[in-house]
Formats: C-alpha cells, sequence, structure tokens
C-alpha cells in the first residue's frame, strides 16, 4: 500500500473499502468501477478513500490483492522443482479463475491507464517473481540448480509460457501442460 496519507486508518473501514472494490471488480470489471461506487458500497466518504489511496488503482489494486494473496501460497518443501510446480500450478489454477480473470482485464486496461499498469506490475507481478526468486535462489543454495544461473531468465522460461497462454493463444491452462513446462525447463536448469 501507498504511504498513509491524512489521519491513521479505521481497520474496520479500511476492509469495508477493499471489499467493495474487490466485489465491484468481480461484478462490473475495473472500467466500471469508480471511487464513487467504492465509497457508497462500503459506506464511507470519497474523501476517506483518497486519504488512504492516492486514485482508484490503488484502492483496487489493494482491494484486489488483499483477497488473492492467500491463495498463492509459497511453498517449501524441501524439493525446488516440486516447490516451483506447486507454485505454478496454483498460479495456472489462479488464472483460470473468476478473480484470475481480472488479471487479463486489468493488464488490457494498463494499456490504456499508466498509474494501473504500475499498480499490477509492482503489486501484483513484483511479489511473484520475488516469490519465484526466493524458490530459484533456495533451490541454488541447496545445490539442486545449477550454481551459476541466471535468475531472471529462468522466472521468464518457467512463468512466461503461462502467462503467453493465458493472453495470446489462448489455449488450455491446465496442471498437465505446468507439469511438461516445469518438468523440460528443469532439464536445462537442475545442477
Amino acid at each position: 500500500m501507498d504511504k498513509k496519507r491524512g489521519r491513521p486508518r479505521n481497520s474496520e473501514a479500511e476492509a469495508s473499502i477493499l471489499a467493495a472494490s474487490y466485489d465491484l471488480l468481480l461484478e462490473t470489471g475495473f472500467g466500471a468501477v469508480t471511487v464513487e461506487k467504492i465509497a457508497e458500497r462500503a459506506k464511507v466518504s470519497k474523501a476517506t478513500i483518497y486519504k488512504w489511496w492516492p486514485n482508484k488503482a490503488a484502492v483496487i489494486m489493494d482491494g484486489y490483492l488483499s483477497a488473492a494473496s492467500a491463495r498463492l501460497p509459497v511453498p517449501d518443501t524441501g524439493s525446488v522443482m516440486d516447490d516451483i510446480m506447486i507454485h505454478a500450478t496454483n498460479l495456472a489454477s489462479f488464472l483460470r479463475s473468476r478473480e484470475g480473470k481480472v488479471i487479463t482485464e486489468l493488464i488490457g486496461e494498463g494499456q490504456f491507464d499508466a498509474g494501473l499498469a504500475e499498480a499490477y506490475r509492482t503489486r501484483f507481478f513484483a511479489p511473484r517473481r520475488q516469490e519465484a526468486r526466493q524458490l530459484l535462489e533456495r533451490g541454488v543454495t541447496r545445490g539442486q540448480l545449477k550454481a551459476d544461473l541466471d535468475i531472471g531468465i529462468t522466472i521468464d522460461l518457467l512463468y512466461g509460457p503461462i502467462f503467453y497462454r493465458l493472453l495470446i493463444t489462448g489455449d488450455e491452462l491446465n496442471k498437465a501442460f505446468v507439469k511438461y513446462l516445469i518438468t523440460s525447463a528443469f532439464e536445462g536448469i537442475k545442477a
């Protein structure tokens, strides 16, 4: 979340605002959500929202992330391949859900709204990339992956095809695809 502005947040009002923004996002899509509608649903003033968030994109992303993060836990099984398999499979499953389809809507809207693009890059994609980085670094430390592994490129190699199918080809994004993808990629990166 952005730096707190104005008076301290009331946790009940904040939860109500986040829930309202999330519900409206799922019901109507990003384009139809307004700060006015969020305020009305949350039973707060627009001024309250603007004291705590700089714009519509920020409050919507915070509402979305507060609801979505619990669905994407970071595993630690002791095997980097199993961890990545679980992480990538959970991500693919999430992206197929109604909540996940919001990501494609946000990416589309972000082509015309630089603030929204920055919000989803920093608030959704950067944390997911950091999770993958931690999993891969753990694998290098444990000697399960090549010591000189380029972590950034490896993240692109593992997760890029998931988003390619989601956003470009529309091909099926299922557990079998993820398993084949991760198994194939690990042939080139394992120690």
